[in-house]
């Protein structure tokens, strides 16, 4: 059967896009012109575009229309919504351009108790991963827009969650020294095994992909293969960038420290023989 590849344009999706254009855009020139490059930089409205086109190649290009008709497609599907997305739309912050709201989101943290807590974050992401492709709830979401929507606002909100912790621009205590490589590797690990359970499983799991009629080729078997080769793949290409950027990070901070204390010593050293 040829792959429908029409462009879905749901207007929720658009909305938000739009919307998040609207807040960001504005505050980045803002921050652009009072603080320079340091506060705003080209790079990091370079990102903040990458997360935008992410959604709408996620949520209205023809990969929406694609994920029902490959299981392949539809993993592709979540990868950009609780990775990539993600990963891009943190990483366009700054300190300066979340000035505005810094305040009330530490308040929020506090307030959230162990939720605010980055093991909750590691134990969201697993649960979501895992539960969405139970198959009774995976059929559930294909067959009925409104679940579906559902799906994919637990993969957003559990991906922003857990990345945030970890590239925030507003670092929590909790994410110093080692604890972010056990952070990546526990979670990257648990997801992992899930791709590589679904990718060897005997049989196709989903009801849904073994009723209609396969597209380039797979059949329901091959395509589950597929969707969950990409899934082990790209937990383990992420967490490899992500430990190289984390131990470069702590190499920086390592080195800032230092550079700290000789000053403080060298400036209380001239004090005392002044």
């Amino acid at each position: 059967m040829a792959a429908d590849t029409s462009w879905t344009l749901d207007p929720g999706a658009l909305a938000l896009i739009g919307l998040a254009t609207a807040l960001y855009v504005p505050r980045w020139r803002t921050v652009r012109r009072t603080h320079g490059a340091r506060g705003a930089s080209v790079p990091r409205l370079l990102s903040f575009t990458g997360a935008m086109l992410t959604l709408a190649a996620a949520l209205i290009s023809p990969i929406d229309r694609l994920a029902e008709q490959a299981f392949a497609m539809h993993m592709t599907q979540h990868i950009l919504l609780i990775d990539i997305a993600p990963i891009l739309l943190i990483a366009s912050f700054t300190k300066v351009i979340l000035r505005p709201v810094t305040r009330r989101l530490q308040r929020l943290e506090r307030a959230a108790g162990p939720f605010g807590h980055p093991a909750f974050a590691v134990l969201l992401y697993v649960a979501v991963m895992w539960a969405w492709h139970v198959p009774s709830l995976y059929d559930a979401a294909l067959e009925h827009p409104a679940i579906h929507a559902f799906e994919h606002t637990c993969f957003m909100t559990a991906g922003l969650l857990y990345w945030w912790h970890l590239l925030s621009p507003i670092r929590s205590r909790a994410m110093h020294g080692m604890a972010p490589v056990g952070y990546m590797l526990s979670t990257k690990l648990l997801v992992g095994l899930l791709g590589i359970a679904i990718t060897f499983a005997p049989d196709s799991f989903y009801t849904f992909y073994r009723d209609r009629q396969p597209i380039w080729g797979l059949d329901a078997d091959a395509d589950q293969a597929v969707a969950g080769a990409i899934m082990a793949l790209e937990q383990s290409i992420v967490m490899g960038i992500a430990l190289v950027w984390l131990f470069i990070r702590a190499l920086s901070e390592s080195e800032a420290e230092e550079q700290r204390a000789e000053r403080y010593a060298d400036e209380a050293h001239a004090e005392r023989y002044a």
